[in-house]
């Protein structure tokens, strides 16, 4: 066989162990994407649980990548402190070793039934968790069956006097084979891939235990640097996690690169006496940085507050939309969910202060309003963005009307920012430009339709989470309730007017509008409730009865 031949079919096993590697884990975090959050969050208590919370779900994922970035999606929340962080790393380092181990046995057979049992589960259900779950399967079987074609590209290689040559220089440099197999893991992703193909090398070729060594601390250091680079752009509560990873790997590196040349010989024996050399070595250092660094989480997270101090809350940039979440939609629409409610929350101080700046003249409170609409504005774009990334592939019908009613409330929370922003606002500015007062029968109407509009918001906040069909009925009942009220508002400044009061009829205009917006924001609010009573069946398609009365069936 010729050696492009021999080097294409190494190729190609590779890309399919790879492909194999992202379909478990995809199809893992799809299925169980919350669950894995979950143990990873309970885990977080002490550092033996948080070690072992990392290496369950590593072992669950197939890649110390996904665990990281999950990690650090919960750090940069402040959900789980540095020291915790780490200690679920250095758990993800041992799971990743295990599950090399668990390949490197000679599982061939397993790798047709999974492929089978796993296309078959997928084509069984149209529901998106079993979907998941065999393309796990199926992704287990490829990665086995590549190991096979990895092993029968390297067997030609056994013949080959400058694979001999090449391997013999590297030995010579085992800083030079440890800086390869770090690019080769950078490039893949993958340290646990590398590994295994050092070791399909290893077993086909008389490769000097010393070398083996050097090439799976490469592959350990290189496998820590794609989650740093993912998380370069999430800021130094995420970065502590990954980085402090990756240093923790390269200072086992410095430690035990130079101690090759002394126990070459003790190194060679060892290798006599096992068929998975590189595997045992792998898991053996993951176990003693384990053992060395687990005490010094602490003291590692120091260090890394230390150099990566935290930054002041960018106020108009999202906090809850994770990207590692994105390929778990029931994680990704909570994050989305969790964002929305902040858009309300903001949208809530709005409307406190509006009235504050209404009753009082405050000109600086109306400039802290209009700065709080553009967070408004940019938090829902982000939303709406995030979700978009979503798509629609592996969303379930169930996940995608809860995408839809995100989307809308969220957008519906922006009108609102808008009516306080741009015309709340304006009425605000004219009463301070030319000195203008409500009588105190107007003020106190609209200080009470205000707080009713107030309680509104807070009940829709807590549907929208709940979906609660007696809360959703009543907050429809209560739109009623403050269409009456504004009306019968209405009618007494118009009395008020008869009377000739001097301040109803110089604030006529502001009293009017004022009431109009209020009405308009409560429309808005009330607009989270249709979706659940429609879905509950308790809507009619038209919201009137025969008597022109608005009814909730």
């Amino acid at each position: 066989m010729s050696a492009n031949l021999v080097l294409i079919d190494l190729l190609g096993a590779g890309a399919l162990l790879l492909w194999g590697l992202r379909m478990v884990k995809t199809g893992v975090t799809r299925a169980f994407g919350s669950s894995l959050r979950h143990w990873i969050a309970l885990g977080t208590t002490n550092r033996f649980k948080a070690f072992f919370a990392g290496l369950a779900a590593t072992i669950a994922v197939q890649s110390s990548t996904a665990t990281a970035l999950i990690t650090a999606s919960f750090a940069s929340r402040e959900l789980m402190t540095t020291a915790m962080a780490q200690a679920i790393m250095l758990g993800a380092n041992v799971g990743t070793a295990l599950v090399t181990r668990l390949l490197a046995l000679d599982l061939h057979w397993l790798s047709p039934v999974l492929i089978l049992c796993g296309v078959a589960t997928f084509m069984a259900s149209d529901s998106s968790r079993p979907k998941a779950i065999g393309r796990a399967i199926i992704g287990l079987g490829l990665m086995l069956l590549s190991l096979q074609l990895i092993g029968a590209a390297t067997e030609p290689m056994r013949a080959s006097s400058a694979l001999q040559s090449l391997l013999a220089a590297l030995g010579a440099a085992p800083v030079i084979g440890l800086l390869v197999a770090a690019v080769l893991a950078f490039v893949a992703s993958s340290s646990l891939a590398i590994v295994l193909l050092v070791a399909s090398l290893a077993a086909s070729s008389n490769m000097d235990a010393g070398l083996v060594v050097a090439l799976v601390l490469g592959a350990n250091l290189g496998g820590a640097v794609p989650p740093a680079l993912a998380t370069a752009g999430y800021g130094p509560l995420a970065r502590r996690v990954t980085l402090g990873n990756l240093a923790v790997r390269g200072a086992g590196c410095l430690l035990a690169l130079p101690l090759i040349g002394p126990i070459d010989g003790y190194l060679a024996r060892a290798a006599a006496l096992t068929g998975n050399f590189s595997v045992d070595v792998h898991l053996a250092f993951n176990i003693l940085l384990a053992l060395l660094f687990l005490p010094l989480v602490g003291l590692i997270a120091r260090l890394a507050e230390r150099l990566m101090p935290p930054q002041p809350i960018d106020r108009l940039g999202p906090r809850y939309l994770d990207d590692s979440s994105l390929d778990t939609p029931v994680v990704a629409l909570s994050c989305a969910a969790r964002e929305t409610l902040r858009i309300g929350d903001v949208v809530e101080v709005m409307l406190v202060k509006s009235l504050e700046a209404l009753r009082n003249n405050d000109a600086k409170l109306k400039n802290e309003i209009a700065k709080m609409d553009d967070e408004v504005d940019a938090l829902q774009q982000a939303v709406k963005l995030y979700l978009s990334r979503l798509g629609h592939e592996g969303l379930d019908d169930e996940d995608a009307r809860k995408a839809t009613e995100i989307i809308s409330y969220a957008i519906n929370l922006e009108h609102i920012g808008d009516i306080i922003d741009k015309s709340l606002l304006d009425m605000i500015a004219k009463k301070i430009k030319y000195g203008l007062r409500f009588s105190r029968e107007g003020m106190g109407e609209i200080e009470e339709l205000h707080a009713r509009t107030l309680e509104n918001l807070r009940i829709a906040q807590s549907i929208f989470i709940s979906r609660d069909i007696d809360l959703a009925r009543k907050l429809v009942e209560v739109k009623v309730d403050v269409r009456h009220m504004e009306r019968l508002s209405a009618e007494r400044h118009l009395e008020r007017l008869r009377e000739g009061r001097i301040e109803s009829i110089q604030s006529s205009t502001l009293h009017l509008d004022v009431l109009r917006d209020l009405k308009q924001i409560n429309a808005h609010i009330t607009s989270v409730a249709y979706p659940i009573l429609d879905e509950a069946g308790a809507l009619r398609e038209s919201r009137l009865r025969g008597d022109g009365k608005a009814v909730v069936a």
